[in-house]
């Protein structure tokens, strides 16, 4: 049968290949989750680590720069996993990478291993199969401090004779053993270059026994050497952990909490967000207007301050949202907190096909659809997460927020108790559809049954502020850099559709302008500008309802029409394209208020919507318009970055074209018959 015997004298590795123009050393970092890998990265890179996904998959990884003695190093950091049975696409990609197999990406020179000196056994388990791989092998002996706060002995010189490699004992978290581990990485590197770095041979002898007993022979091995090197106490039952994991796996108690603690970190969200959102927004704005001052009237003026300035403004001003969540979420997940979440919740999620890790991104997306979907690359099967992606928009994100406020205050402006109504049914909608949806597509597109959750609990501990700041800035610099950058490339396209072709001035436009510019003259300065003010609208409408932007909206009216829409609330349904909260400052200009008149506070721009009337006659926002509006905007896919993250995510266009047809039937549909329905009980 398969046995595992001490390593023999480790051999001489082949002469590393020349690269061209470089001499960087690659050395990747692997190890099982929870085992302070992430941490360790930190440390040897400080803040210039970039975040990216391995060519041709899904599964993201991080590199960064490490220079030691102003010797260049690459550090590449892989997935967590337990093993390389390549189970999971972060198992395969690992093996592939170790094996050079990854296009566009050089086989590493060497592989430094974090090993759990508290749980040493399942760390020696993958040790044992990456010894297989060809590669140099460094262990980093990790959370020592740990180990010894409960009592347990590593001893790393007897593991390192045992495994034939180098072992650094070290604590990521406090920098204990970062120098040594250093100056172990830099003699890797310099017997690299030299060509006499030793590998460290694989244990298995394999003697064409059972495909199950290498396995069996693995655990047996891990046992051996972890039953030589470690000594620890014995464990006595029902600690204050142990009691702890009973309250929060408890299928009442643990849910209740985790709602609680979810509850908590979105009120956080929208109340703390607030004045960085404030002083983000006030940021732009000012910029705006020291741009609009030192630049001439003209089209170049307004695409900088309208498209440039207006779209990147747009996305950066939810920023504070999206670290505060991520931060937050870093900080459970490092106490240990999340994985117990997850467990709690898998039961409730199973019943529409879904892990119990779907259920933060799906709460995640009440923030922001596009850090939940990131999110998702905590569930492991594909299908499942793939599912999970394609209905987490349908949750309401803050950005639907001033549509819903803008429908509620047409409908009920003094009644904010029935208002509030609005808020809980359009919520209440958008989580009924989410969870109908993503258990109508495990039935119908990717049916498969719910693998069952398997996961192990790490250990509570206080979680790493730095770690969690890191983990932040990371988030921030991918959603700014990747979302940020389709937001800028639609503004300024809706820009050039809602400015071409220039229109001739309108004539009650010049004459109302020259009249404010009389009045100003004459001394009533207020009245004036006032009028200028209303000049600048009309001409603003005039020029936007003969634009490409409203030609479109006059072309789609046929199609809205059945919704309960006209030309210029289409108008604001192309604009809310790109991001849907752009219908509000639309509409504004279409009914002549300005584009900024829904964030001054004043009722004006609903008294004036409640004012319009069709051709015929009619209110254009009755109740049953009001209602099918907001329908729509609960379901449309309406949030162009959205839509690239689901591209990123999935690696393909397939994904997002059809998140955004479903999206769109199902929005219509349910429009349709809110608002045939609501005129049929009217």
């Amino acid at each position: 049968m398969a046995q595992l015997v001490p390593n023999p004298q480790p051999r001489q590795a082949e002469p590393p290949p020349v690269r061209k123009g470089s001499r960087r050393f690659h050395l990747a970092i692997a190890g099982s989750p929870n085992t302070g890998k992430t941490t360790l990265f930190n440390a040897l890179t400080g803040l210039r680590a970039k975040t990216a996904n391995f060519p041709g998959t899904t599964v993201e990884h991080r590199t960064g720069p490490m220079v030691i003695d102003g010797e260049p190093i690459q550090i590449i950091d892989l997935p967590g996993i337990y093993s390389l049975s390549a189970a999971t696409p972060e198992e395969k990609v690992t093996g592939d990478v170790l094996l050079g197999r990854i296009p566009q990406m050089e086989k590493p020179d060497a592989v430094l291993i974090i090993a759990d000196a508290t749980n040493l056994e399942r760390s020696l388990f993958l040790i044992s199969q990456l010894f297989e791989h060809e590669v140099p092998v460094l262990v980093g002996l990790n959370m020592m401090d740990v180990a010894e706060h409960r009592g347990i002995h590593v001893d790393p010189n007897k593991l390192s004779l045992e495994l034939g490699c180098t072992v650094v004992p070290m604590a990521a978290r406090s920098g204990r053993g970062i120098e040594d581990l250093k100056v172990q990485i830099q003699r890797l590197f310099e017997l690299n270059m030299a060509g006499s770095l030793a590998l460290t041979p694989p244990p298995v002898h394999d003697c064409n026994a059972c495909g199950g007993c290498p396995f069996q022979a693995r655990y047996s091995w891990s046992d051996q050497i972890a039953s030589r090197v470690v000594k620890a106490p014995r464990v006595a039952p029902g600690g204050w952990t142990e009691r702890l994991d009973k309250l929060l796996t408890h299928p009442v108690v643990g849910v209740t909490s985790f709602l609680l603690v979810m509850l908590s970190v979105f009120y956080l969200i929208f109340s703390v967000a607030s004045v960085p959102m404030d002083l983000i927004d006030g940021w732009f704005s000012q910029l705006a207007a020291w741009v609009a001052l030192r630049m001439p009237e003209g089209l170049w003026r307004s695409l900088v301050v309208d498209g440039i300035i207006g779209g990147v403004g747009g996305i950066m001003v939810f920023l504070p949202q999206i670290c505060i969540l991520f931060f937050f979420l870093a900080l459970l997940e490092d106490s240990g907190y999340l994985a117990r979440a997850a467990f709690v919740m898998d039961r409730l999620m199973r019943r529409i096909g879904l892990p119990g890790t779907a259920f933060v991104p799906l709460l995640s997306a009440h923030a922001c659809a596009i850090p939940a979907i990131m999110a998702t690359r905590v569930i492991q099967d594909k299908r499942d997460r793939l599912v999970t992606i394609l209905v987490a928009p349908l949750m309401t994100c803050s950005a639907r927020i001033p549509v819903y406020a803008m429908v509620a205050a047409l409908l009920f402006p003094a009644r904010p108790d029935l208002a509030a109504l609005v808020f809980v049914g359009a919520y209440s909608l958008g989580i009924f559809a989410a969870l109908t949806m993503a258990f109508v597509f495990k039935k119908t597109i990717l049916p498969g049954e719910t693998k069952p959750l398997v996961l192990e609990l790490p250990s509570f501990r206080l979680p790493s502020l730095r770690t969690s700041l890191l983990y932040t800035l990371d988030r921030a610099r991918v959603f700014v850099t990747k979302a940020g950058t389709v937001i800028l490339a639609i503004s300024v396209s809706l820009w050039a559709l809602a400015t071409f072709p220039q229109s001739a001035p309108l004539n009650e436009a010049v004459e109302l302008a020259a009249q404010g510019e009389a009045l100003v003259a004459a001394g009533a300065v207020e009245e004036g500008e006032a009028m200028m003010v209303d000049a600048d609208n009309l001409a603003n409408r005039h020029q936007l309802s003969n634009s490409i932007a409203g030609r479109l909206g006059k072309l789609i009216e046929p199609v809205v029409r059945p919704l309960g829409f006209d030309w210029q609330i289409g108008i604001g349904i192309i604009s809310s394209f790109a991001a849907r909260e752009a219908v509000v400052s639309t509409l504004a200009i279409v009914y002549g208020m300005g584009a900024d008149a829904a964030e001054d506070g004043s009722n004006a721009l609903y008294e004036r919507m409640q004012a319009a009337r069709r051709p015929d006659g009619s209110p254009v926002f009755t109740m049953a318009t009001c209602i099918s509006l907001l329908v729509f905007y609960v379901l449309a896919m309406q949030c162009l970055p959205t839509q690239a993250v689901t591209r990123r995510e999935t690696n393909s266009w397939r994904w997002p074209l059809f998140q955004l047809g479903y999206m769109t039937l199902l929005a219509y549909s349910a429009s349709f018959l809110a608002y045939n329905l609501v005129q049929l009980l009217q």
